[in-house]
């Protein structure tokens, strides 16, 4: 923050408390000639009530007054004013990381404990899974679903379909390190008609109904722009996580039309890295409990 928003700020809220204070006194006053037990009658009245100006209790006035001394403690304590930091020197990162690191001292030897046990062995763990499962809810089920068999764009976890291979090894990479999946867009260099030739040919890879004219016109397209990624039988290459075309499972939808998209427009998938904010020790048991859900 700048020199002139940090003035700014503490300007503002110098006025507003200052305003505040005058208010209160302002509303307080009695008025001259009054004794604080009279009342003022204002000469409105309807249905037989009339409407009073009187001052304001001394205890609800305290109160108002106790609000403004709360506001200044807090603003010299905490962060509030500008680029002024408090004498406590609060922040919510100092106090995120001292309650992971109470966590990890509590529950650190726990996952320790589960990180020394291979992953196939933790899958087949109900106290490992018990723990994993809550793991991936907090994590992964915003994206996956809370059932792992994910939604369009973010991978069914529950199945034996794996961009990047379903092994205990690959899947803990990709909890650790995360994913970068891109599909370049081929429209420009296909056209319109070789986009549709090419879908009816994916199409008949994994055996969906299509039109064989045009699958048969798609696959020169398919080798020529497709084969190097997908291989030319269409089963994918794990090591780049191309997709499997043979199979059931798609990513973004079976349809002529996601297919089309897909092909004219291309894909970019992103597996967000965990490795800083989880660690070794839970990656690996969260790692585990994926891999149980699909066996």
């Amino acid at each position: 923050m700048s020199a002139f928003w940090h003035w700014w700020v503490i300007g503002l809220t110098a006025i507003t408390l200052v305003g505040c204070y005058w208010l209160i006194k302002f509303a307080a006053r009695i008025p001259a000639g009054h004794a604080e037990t009279e009342t003022d009658v204002t000469g409105h009245s309807w249905d037989g009530l009339q409407e009073l100006n009187n001052p304001l209790p001394r205890w609800w006035l305290w109160m108002f007054y106790l609000t403004i001394v709360f506001g200044i403690i807090y603003f010299a304590l905490y962060p509030g004013l500008g680029n002024f930091q408090g004498f406590l020197g609060w922040s919510q990162t100092g106090q995120y990381d001292r309650e992971v690191r109470k966590a990890d001292k509590e529950y650190g030897p726990i996952f320790a404990a589960f990180a020394a046990q291979d992953i196939d062995s933790l899958s087949k763990d109900p106290k490992a899974k018990e723990a994993g499962n809550r793991l991936y809810l907090t994590y992964c089920a915003v994206c996956h679903g809370s059932d792992a068999r994910g939604a369009t764009g973010f991978p069914n976890l529950a199945d034996e379909d794996w961009l990047y291979g379903g092994d205990p090894d690959a899947i803990k990479a990709s909890i650790l390190d995360g994913r970068q999946g891109f599909m370049p867009p081929f429209g420009g260099a296909l056209g319109d008609d070789g986009v549709k030739n090419v879908v009816q040919y994916v199409k008949s890879l994994s055996g969906m109904p299509h039109d064989a004219a045009a699958a048969q016109q798609g696959q020169t397209q398919y080798m020529t722009l497709c084969a190097g990624c997908h291989m030319p039988n269409g089963v994918g290459m794990a090591a780049l996580g191309a997709p499997n075309l043979t199979d059931n499972a798609w990513l973004y939808g079976r349809s002529d039309g996601a297919i089309a998209k897909t092909i004219r427009e291309g894909r970019k998938g992103v597996m967000p890295a965990h490795r800083a904010f989880l660690g070794e020790d839970k990656s690996h048991l969260l790692a585990a409990y994926i891999y149980g859900l699909s066996k």
